[in-house]
C-alpha cells in the first residue's frame, strides 16, 4: 500500500490553555491518499476549519503529528497551497501580479515565472483580465485569482476552506465545476471543508463527517460517482442515498450539541 500524501496522527487542540482552555480538536487521525479529493463537514464549531490550519501550519497542534510525504511539518510550507473563503488578495497589484507574487521566492527565471502564472490565469479562465485589479472584479474572479496562486507554485497539496462560500449559488455551481476540472487536470490532493453537503458530495473521492465540538472523526463516506461529473448526477439514486447517510450523520452531531447547550 502507498504512502499517504497527508496523515493526521492523533491530533488535539486547545483554545486558551493547554490544559484548561476550550477543546476544539480530540485525538483526530485522517489520512489522504495522493490525488485524493477529500471534503470534511460537520456543525458549525466542531473544528474543521482549525484543523485545515493546523495542516496547513498556519496552527501548531498542543498534541498530535502532521506528515507530508511522511515527513512532519513545521510551520507553513510550499507543499501546501490554501485558499480561504475571504480573497485575501493584494487590492493594489493587478490579477497577473497577484499570481506573480506566489513565485517572489522562486529561482526560477523570469520567463519561466511568466509562463507559469500564464499558464494558470488561463487555467482558471481568468484570461482578459490579467491587468485587472481586484476591485474590479466579481467574487467568482477574485477566487479564481487566489485558486491560480495557490496553484502556480505546483504544491502537493491544495487546502480550501470554505473557498465559496460567499458565492452566489450560479457562480458557486461554476467554481464547483472548475475546481473539478483542474483537480481532474492536474491530480493534486485536495482537503476542502465546507458546510453544503451536495458540494462536498459533487467535488470528493471521500467526505469526513466531524463530530461536535470537540472535534474528531465521526464517520467517512466513499463517493463512487464517476468523473467526470456533472449537474445531473446529483439527481441519482447514489448521490442522493450518500446525501441522506452524511445528513444524518451531521444530524445527530448537531441534536447532541443542542442537548449539552439546554443541559
Amino acid at each position: 500500500m502507498s504512502q499517504p500524501k497527508v496523515t493526521v496522527q492523533n491530533v488535539s487542540h486547545r483554545f486558551g490553555s493547554a490544559t484548561s482552555g476550550l477543546l476544539v480538536l480530540d485525538d483526530v487521525s485522517l489520512t489522504l491518499a495522493d490525488n485524493e479529493f477529500v471534503s470534511i463537514v460537520g456543525t458549525s464549531g466542531c473544528g474543521k476549519s482549525t484543523l485545515l490550519n493546523i495542516i496547513a501550519g498556519l496552527i501548531e497542534p498542543q498534541a498530535g503529528d502532521i506528515l507530508v510525504d511522511g515527513k512532519s511539518i513545521d510551520g507553513p510550507g510550499r507543499d501546501r497551497g490554501v485558499v480561504f473563503q475571504t480573497y485575501t488578495l493584494f487590492p493594489w497589484l493587478t490579477v497577473r501580479k497577484n499570481v506573480d507574487f506566489a513565485l517572489r521566492k522562486s529561482k526560477l527565471p523570469k520567463s519561466e515565472r511568466q509562463a507559469l502564472v500564464e499558464h494558470y490565469m488561463g487555467t482558471v479562465g481568468l484570461k482578459g483580465f490579467e491587468d485587472s485589479y481586484p476591485n474590479q472584479l466579481s467574487g467568482g474572479m477574485r477566487q479564481r485569482v487566489a485558486l491560480a496562486r495557490a496553484l502556480v507554485y505546483s504544491p502537493k497539496v491544495l487546502l480550501m476552506d470554505e473557498p465559496f462560500g460567499a458565492l452566489d449559488a450560479q457562480t458557486r455551481g461554476m467554481m464547483q465545476e472548475l475546481l473539478l476540472r483542474v483537480w481532474e487536470e492536474h491530480r493534486i490532493t485536495v482537503l476542502f471543508i465546507t458546510h453544503d453537503v451536495d458540494e462536498a458530495i459533487f467535488m470528493s473521492d471521500r467526505v469526513v463527517v466531524m463530530t461536535a465540538r470537540p472535534g474528531t472523526i465521526k464517520r467517512e463516506v466513499r463517493v463512487t460517482l464517476p468523473h467526470p461529473r456533472t449537474y445531473e448526477v446529483m439527481t441519482t439514486t447514489e448521490f442522493i442515498d450518500i446525501k441522506h447517510t452524511i445528513i444524518e450523520a451531521i444530524r445527530e452531531e448537531t441534536l447532541k450539541s443542542m442537548a449539552v447547550g439546554m443541559g
